[in-house]
């Protein structure tokens, strides 16, 4: 069993050693650069633990974990370019440093690096492994669909927030660990559990996060903190404080949502104080901690020696033990 440093570090060195055409170098050089900007690789990093735990050679699941990495940077790529973001990782983003259409033109060549990476499984695997990676390309899309959709739309659940990100964010976590689990030869129930596990761990993440852009430290978060609560995104917090809200508290929320021209320090302070005095914060932390424990439970199901897991473990751990 490698450690997660060793694998990210295999998986490192797999991204050093992808080549692209030297021309046309608009096309290409995009594609390094975003590859280059590093990351944590916990997406392809998940799917070769999963062929670890099930006993698999982690060299036969090396390709489908960059694809892994090749789809999810293209999927970066494009979003930075519908939020209008100018960083990602701390660096100018594809479309700022080149343009919007080189920055859709290359990412369109990354889906296509992604299953061109697939290919090289063994035919045997080519079916399930595919249907696993387009269920999982299909639902974040329509998970970013719902997302955009959000922004107009005067009111929204939790329930459907939390499918939103299921799908955006932790369907990628669990098709990953799907994926390494067919690759080691995992039965059927052992692949669902595995990616049940991943799916809401996925979500644990994603909520962790809306934690973070409000009460993280801004040095470790790598982006600005507030930058929700500026921009009105639906997060679980904004969700749930305008649920909980009544009398004084929903006319100041209101005032805030509404208002168009303020200082910025001002409102992320006024909507704070609001979340701290509904107890959003811990609201968000139990249900974070909620979906957590699903997935340990998940986890936890599957016959394997429990040295295996304990790995997944410390990675899930990890995920939401941090600040940034």
């Amino acid at each position: 069993m490698h450690s997660i440093k060793e694998l990210q570090a295999i998986l490192a060195q797999a991204v050093k050693n992808q080549q692209y055409p030297a021309k046309p170098a608009e096309l290409y050089e995009p594609i390094s650069y975003l590859m280059d900007l590093g990351g944590k690789r916990m997406r392809p990093v998940l799917l070769l633990m999963s062929c670890e735990l099930f006993d698999g050679d982690i060299q036969k699941a090396l390709d489908p974990a960059m694809a892994i990495e090749v789809f999810h940077n293209f999927t970066l790529m494009h979003d930075d370019i519908m939020d209008k973001a100018p960083l990602r990782r701390g660096n100018p983003t594809v479309h700022e440093k080149w343009n919007a259409n080189t920055a859709i033109l290359s990412g369109d060549v990354m889906l296509v690096e992604g299953y061109k990476l697939l290919g090289n499984l063994e035919p045997e695997l080519l079916k399930p492994v595919f249907k696993v990676f387009n269920d999982t390309a299909v639902g974040v899309c329509e998970g970013q669909q719902f997302d955009m959709n959000f922004e107009s739309l005067a009111e929204v659940s939790i329930d459907e927030y939390l499918e939103m990100i299921r799908l955006k964010t932790a369907v990628l976590l669990g098709g990953a660990l799907k994926i390494g689990a067919l690759i080691a030869g995992a039965g059927d129930r052992e692949a669902d559990l595995i990616y049940s596990f991943g799916e809401n761990l996925g979500i644990a993440f994603q909520l962790q996060d809306d934690l973070l852009d409000v009460y993280g430290d801004p040095d470790k978060f790598g982006k600005q903190v507030g930058g929700d609560i500026l921009s009105n995104k639906k997060t679980y917090l904004l969700i749930k404080a305008i649920e909980l809200a009544k009398g004084a508290h929903a006319e100041e929320l209101n005032f805030w949502l509404s208002k168009t021209h303020f200082e910025p320090a001002d409102k992320v302070k006024a909507v704070t104080r609001i979340y701290n005095e509904l107890n959003i914060r811990e609201l968000a932390i139990e249900t974070m901690h909620a979906f957590a424990a699903k997935a340990i439970d998940q986890l936890n199901a599957i016959p394997v020696p429990e040295e295996r897991k304990k790995a997944l473990k410390e990675f899930g751990e990890q995920l939401l033990i941090r600040e940034s």
